[in-house]
């Protein structure tokens, strides 16, 4: 089982290109680093970061089923 969406990853990086076009030039890359940083840790510990897409129960149920047969 494959998952076939990475809608979570390009959410992210939405985020990110959205605050960076707001700022529209950085002094140095340092600051840039950073501006991606505190969303990645923002995103992190809000709701959004804690979702889970994807059942693992079940993806270990699978696993059995087929060394089993």
């Amino acid at each position: 089982m494959k998952v076939k969406t990475n809608n979570g990853l390009e959410r992210l990086m939405r985020e990110i290109r959205r605050r960076t076009r707001v700022v529209g030039c950085f002094p140095d890359g340092k600051s840039a680093l950073m501006l991606v940083c505190a969303r990645l840790r923002h995103m992190a510990a809000s709701t959004w970061g804690t979702k889970h897409y994807m059942n693992m129960g079940l993806l270990v149920k699978e696993q059995e089923v087929s060394e089993a047969g």
